[in-house]
């Protein structure tokens, strides 16, 4: 199998049992965190069931941490339920919905899955248990997460999710090939990521690509958003601002130093065969970066260009069916799972950034030699944004994808991309609608 195709295997699953939930979940559906009590203690033996999309070295790595709080809390038992890949779990998600009994205590989700079962009040509201001293911490504050992590969990407001499996988008460049084409510094805007990119297309008579993006869906949402604009259903997609954003990779395509992963999935494989000197991905792509490169050439990571990056990955989110000890018991394995002890051990093994800011600052991270990313991440974080959260953002956002595709590639057919542009206009549009 060749790297990239590993790579993409993975990362779908990194970058998301049928019958098991409803005879382990008790409880009915008005039961609700804001107005029943939330137990000091777990006094019985209770049952949480925690629906995930972890593979490989994440699900090992999570079944340690679960093993471990379980040792600390005997009366907890997590019964962890993997679903396949982020399609299968929100597939799994949203067919049971339509039976919220059979719902697990806790589950994996991007807050736009679960904008209908918010409206629905199928979710509990976590700010109580946050703010209880005997299953949370007292206070946001307290908790150690990063704020814009947790706002990223919000629907409408409401604190319904726990930040959990995160990553950001960083700049993967070929420091040796940098040098060797008289590149003396890294790029830190999208201008200079353009120029960089073109002198190493030209230097290189052609044979190496400057630079691409792996998520066009990204691509497109950042570069608004350092337009100043806000990814809404009020996006003019033919508009000044986002012909301007779509243009700059556009040119670059025609001309020859940007490219996209296109079958290939991701840019990783590419760039450990020298085939671009630089790209912009999920910072928990490093682990394959690293093995793909090898010996071969230095590599080194950097904030992405731009003033913002993406802060993407899973929270948790609970459902209100459980009773009041599953949910109690629940926050108390989320707040475990969001430790700073927990997520030097997550993020060492995993390459998903740490929630726990005191982790990110902590030398304990910072000096592990094992990745670039973590003497890096700090100033990575500076300015995070997340796909904001309303009635059908999420399926616009994915629709995103196929439609840059399309104008990419009429522009590396040469052809005038004004037509696909329209035509991507029809398509966004209507995914607000749907």
């Amino acid at each position: 199998m060749k790297f990239s195709k590993k790579l993409a295997m993975a990362a779908v699953a990194a970058l998301a049992l049928v019958g098991t939930a409803a005879c382990s979940n008790g409880g009915s559906n008005s039961s609700s965190s804001s107005s029943e009590k939330i137990p000091s203690k777990i006094t019985k033996k209770t049952t949480v069931v925690f629906w995930n999309a972890m593979p490989g070295v994440q699900g090992s790595t999570l079944k340690q941490l679960t093993n471990e709080f379980e040792k600390k809390n005997p009366k907890i038992n997590v019964k962890l339920e993997n679903q396949g890949d982020y399609n299968d779990l929100q597939a799994k998600i949203n067919s049971t919905l339509q039976s919220p009994n059979n719902l697990p205590t806790i589950t994996q989700a991007y807050p736009g899955w679960l904008w209908n079962a918010a409206q629905n009040k199928m979710l509990v509201n976590m700010t109580p248990y946050i703010n209880n001293k005997n299953v949370g911490w007292g206070s946001a504050k307290a908790s150690g997460i990063r704020t814009e992590l947790l706002d990223g969990a919000k629907i409408k407001g409401t604190q319904y999710g726990i930040p959990f499996n995160k990553s950001i988008e960083t700049l993967t460049y070929n420091a040796d090939m940098f040098k060797k084409y008289g590149i003396k510094k890294v790029p830190t805007t999208m201008d200079e990521l353009k120029q960089v990119s073109e002198t190493i297309y030209k230097k290189s008579n052609h044979k190496v690509v400057g630079a691409g993006f792996d998520s066009l869906s990204n691509y497109y949402t950042l570069g608004l958003k350092n337009e100043g604009v806000n990814f809404s259903d009020k996006v003019n997609f033919s508009g000044a601002a986002s012909k301007k954003v779509i243009n700059y990779y556009a040119d670059g395509i025609k001309k020859g130093y940007f490219r996209v992963a296109g079958s290939e999935h991701y840019l990783s494989g590419p760039f450990a065969n020298e085939k671009v000197a630089m790209f912009i991905g999920t910072s928990a792509g490093e682990g394959f970066v690293k093995q793909g490169v090898g010996n071969k050439f230095t590599y080194d990571v950097a904030p992405r260009p731009g003033k913002y990056t993406m802060q993407q990955g899973t929270d948790i989110y609970m459902f209100n069916h459980a009773t009041a000890d599953q949910k109690a018991a629940a926050f108390k394995y989320i707040k475990f799972l969001v430790s700073k002890s927990s997520q030097l051990k997550w993020a060492n093994a995993t390459g998903y950034i740490p929630v726990n800011e005191s982790v990110v600052t902590s030398s304990e991270y910072k000096n592990n030699k094992s990745t670039k990313l973590p003497a890096k991440l700090e100033d990575s974080m500076k300015h995070l944004y997340s796909v904001p959260v309303s009635k059908n953002s999420n399926a616009a956002y994915q629709q995103l994808n196929s439609i840059m595709q399309n104008i990419l590639s009429a522009a590396q057919k040469g052809q005038n991309v004004n037509s696909q542009i329209n035509a991507g206009k029809q398509k966004f549009d209507a995914a607000w609608k749907q």
